[in-house]
């Protein structure tokens, strides 16, 4: 079990307090080619365009074997590993069963192969379309006037539909088997492991799109879609933890069938419409016991701190993803992650 930071894809001060941290595993976006190295993101519940106007041109994908090695290379001559690429091609069309979902496939298989000739071993991927994860606040103080994110399903549903209409479940249900019928094998033969993210936040329908991946069970179905053991799930806590569930309960439940493949370490407070992110050791889930569980299944891959508070100084220009917060969780994870080690084996001795 390694601990990882989402890092940039280009050198700054967060490479440098990682390992001073003593984390050498990076969670990275793909190298989108954008003025100062960074890539602009929309904010969280604005949705996306199916078909995006920043598609980079033919001679610079960031999918493609060269960009990908000249990121891998600069990570390495840093001491750093890439374990996750977390970040994926355009795939709404494939999500949507529109045309030109076939070209955004072959997208991500030529991502998945050059993933497996550079060694990058698990890809984050998301089944939520048009909106990705969602919040109505990205300014909500918590402890000590610190920010987070938060969520209020009312609010958002104020919006209204989305110009892409009313989208049903059973519409993704269909294309998610699609797409991991094209997918799956090319990830087998490649090496790589498909991590899964649930839907963020886990309701039903956002602003008439269907959320397919919101309970547990939902997710179950998913891995029985395509099962293989490149098929697994990125153990996300605070989504899981939002849909009410014992979330010790299921880390044990899918750690049992090998399919935890990336862990993205967080907690909240309240459930799927209504809820509040927190401080790593402030929410409403036990997170020793957590930890415990990765411990209990034999857990071999990373897990990184995810939507930690903005603190004093900071800031909040990347809501959940400001560094003092996530060196705080640093510290916690590595805390909890000694005591259960030497939990377990003070009992074998």
């Amino acid at each position: 079990m390694e601990l990882a930071l989402i890092l940039p894809p280009w050198p700054n001060e967060r490479w440098k307090l990682a390992l001073q941290l003593g984390v050498t595993h990076a969670v990275t976006t793909l190298p989108f080619h954008v003025a100062g190295g960074h890539q602009a993101s929309n904010p969280p519940g604005v949705p996306q365009p199916v078909v995006p106007h920043d598609v980079p041109p033919p001679e610079y994908r960031p999918w493609d074997f060269m960009p990908l090695l000249l990121m891998v290379q600069r990570f390495r001559e840093a001491g750093i590993t890439v374990s996750v690429i977390e970040a994926s091609p355009p795939m709404h069309r494939a999500r949507l069963g529109l045309d030109g979902r076939d070209e955004e496939i072959e997208w991500v298989i030529t991502l998945i192969r050059n993933m497996g000739k550079l060694g990058i071993p698990v890809w984050c991927w998301n089944w939520m379309a048009v909106i990705n994860w969602a919040r109505t606040s990205t300014t909500t103080p918590t402890r000590g006037g610190a920010l987070v994110t938060s969520y209020d399903h009312e609010l958002m549903e104020r919006a209204g539909p989305t110009v892409y209409g009313e989208i049903p479940a059973e519409r993704l249900w269909q294309n998610l088997e699609y797409f991991l019928k094209a997918v799956v094998p090319v990830a087998e033969e490649a090496g790589v492991q498909l991590a899964l993210h649930p839907d963020d936040p886990p309701v039903p329908s956002l602003r008439g799109i269907a959320r397919i991946l919101i309970t547990p069970e939902a997710l179950q179905r998913a891995l029985d879609l395509y099962p293989s053991p490149a098929h697994g799930l990125t153990f996300c806590q605070g989504t899981i933890s939002t849909m009410g569930v014992d979330v010790p309960h299921w880390i044990r439940h899918f750690g049992r069938q090998n399919k935890v493949h990336f862990v993205h370490f967080r907690d909240v407070r309240g459930g799927p419409t209504q809820f509040v992110e927190t401080f790593h050791d402030d929410g409403q889930t036990d997170m020793y016991e957590a930890m415990k569980a990765y411990y209990e299944i034999h857990f071999q891959g990373v897990m990184r701190p995810d939507h930690a508070p903005t603190m004093e100084g900071e800031p909040n220009t990347e809501p959940g993803y400001m560094m003092l917060g996530r060196l705080f969780a640093i510290g916690y994870m590595k805390g909890l992650r000694e005591a259960v080690l030497k939990t377990a084996a003070a009992s074998v001795s």
